[in-house]
C-alpha cells in the first residue's frame, strides 16, 4: 500500500526526482560514474551547479547583481552567518516561533539586536503586523522567518521596509513567487521544498557584502563562495544533484506560480475539512495559516483521543503528522511535493474518525 509521506522535513521528493538521483547514483551523466563518487570539479557536475543556480535565478526573477549559492550547514548555520557578514551596529529581528528565536539568539554574538515585534505572547500562532512602519532605516537588516514549521503560520506578502531584509525561508521557498529586490538576503535548508537534506539554498545581494569591520573566516564569507560557484569547498553532491532535478521539475510544471496555485488548493482543501470537522481545530490565526504546515488539535470535549487518532492514521499508512514534540497535536506538512491524493487520503482519515467516535 501507498505510503502517505506528511514529515516536516525531510519530506518527501517528487517521483521525478527520485528517479533521476537514483539512476545518477548508479550512472551520472553518462560517465559510468556514480554522482556519489566523482570529482565536483569535473565539466558534468559543474554543469550542475550551474544548471541549478540559472533555473533558481529563471524560477524566482531574481533581479541582476545578486549571487545564487548551493552551500552546507543548513538554515541553523545562516543564522550566523548572515549576522556574521552583514550586522555592523544594529539588525531587527521579527520573532514568530522557535527558528526566528533561534536566529535572534545568534545574531546577539555580532551586535545589538532589536526584537521590534513578537507573537510569543500567544505561543506564535500569529504573524505580528503593522511592525513596518517602525523600522529604522539606521539598522543593518530586517530578518524575517516566512513560514514557521513548528506552529504554521506564513506570510503572505514580502513586508515593506525601508532596509534590505533577510529572510529564512527554509519551509516555503519556491511555493509562492517573491519579490527578491526586497532582500539582502534569502537563505532556505533544502529539506522541504528544494531537495534532500545536505544543501542549503542562499540568495545575496553582492553590493550588501564587504561592509562590515570584522574580519571574517574564509569559509563563513559569502564572497568566498560567490567567487568560488558554490564550490570553494566540496559540495554536497548528491544534494545538489537532486535539488537542480526538484528545480527542473518546477519549470516543467509551470514555475512559482503554478506552485502557488497548486499549494493554496492542498491547503484549502485540508483547512476546510478542520473547520467543518467537529473533533479537530486549526491552531494559527486564520489569515496567517500556512500553506506548507497545517497545524491542528482535537477540540477539547476529544482531546483525550489524540493518541487513538495518530494510531488510526498510521494504520492508513499516514505516516508524520504528529506535531511537534514543543508543541503537540497534530501537523500536515504539504510541501511542494505533496501528493494531492495524500492530501484526500488525510482528509477521508479525518471523516471516517469523526463517524467513529460521535
Amino acid at each position: 500500500m501507498k505510503k502517505h509521506n506528511f514529515y516536516a522535513g525531510p519530506s518527501r521528493l517528487s517521483d521525478y526526482t527520485l528517479k533521476a538521483t537514483a539512476e545518477a547514483v548508479i550512472d551520472f551523466a553518462g560517465t559510468g560514474l556514480s554522482v556519489m563518487g566523482i570529482s565536483h570539479r569535473t565539466a558534468e557536475f559543474e554543469d550542475v551547479m550551474l544548471s541549478a543556480t540559472e533555473i533558481v535565478k529563471e524560477l524566482l526573477d531574481v533581479p541582476q547583481g545578486y549571487s545564487v549559492l548551493f552551500l552546507q550547514g543548513g538554515a541553523s548555520l545562516q543564522f550566523c552567518m548572515a549576522p556574521f557578514n552583514l550586522l555592523e551596529n544594529n539588525a531587527t529581528y521579527i520573532n514568530t516561533g522557535v527558528w526566528a528565536t533561534g536566529a535572534i539568539k545568534e545574531a546577539k554574538y555580532f551586535g545589538d539586536v532589536i526584537e521590534l515585534a513578537s507573537s510569543a505572547d500567544r505561543n506564535f500562532c500569529y504573524i505580528p503586523k503593522g511592525w513596518e512602519k517602525n523600522v529604522s532605516k539606521d539598522t543593518s537588516y530586517v530578518h524575517i522567518t516566512s513560514n514557521n514549521t513548528i506552529y504554521g503560520t506564513q506570510y503572505k506578502q514580502d513586508p515593506d521596509v525601508p532596509v534590505y531584509m533577510v529572510a529564512d525561508m527554509s519551509s516555503d521557498l519556491f511555493s509562492r513567487p517573491v519579490d527578491v529586490a526586497k532582500y539582502g538576503l534569502i537563505y532556505a535548508g533544502a529539506q522541504k521544498n528544494i531537495g534532500p537534506s545536505g544543501a542549503t539554498l542562499v540568495i545575496v545581494k553582492d553590493e550588501i557584502l564587504g561592509k562590515v569591520s570584522r574580519p571574517i573566516p574564509k569559509i563563513l564569507n559569502y564572497k568566498t563562495h560567490i567567487d568560488g560557484k558554490s564550490m570553494y569547498n566540496t559540495p554536497p553532491t548528491v544534494a545538489v544533484f537532486a535539488c537542480l532535478k526538484t528545480l527542473e521539475r518546477y519549470r516543467q510544471l509551470g514555475g512559482v506560480q503554478a506552485m502557488k496555485q497548486r499549494a493554496d488548493s492542498k491547503a484549502a482543501m485540508l483547512y476546510d475539512e478542520i473547520d467543518r470537522n467537529k473533533m479537530f481545530q486549526g491552531t494559527a490565526d486564520f489569515d496567517d495559516r500556512s500553506n506548507m504546515n497545517i497545524c491542528f488539535v482535537m477540540t477539547p470535549d476529544y482531546k483525550d483521543l489524540e493518541s487513538k487518532f495518530n494510531e488510526f492514521v498510521g494504520a492508513r499508512n499516514i505516516l508524520g503528522i504528529k506535531g511537534h514534540r514543543s508543541v503537540g497535536g497534530f501537523r500536515a506538512s504539504v510541501y511542494n511535493a505533496q501528493r494531492e491524493e495524500s492530501v484526500k487520503a488525510l482528509i477521508t482519515a479525518m471523516k471516517d474518525f469523526e463517524k467513529r467516535h460521535l
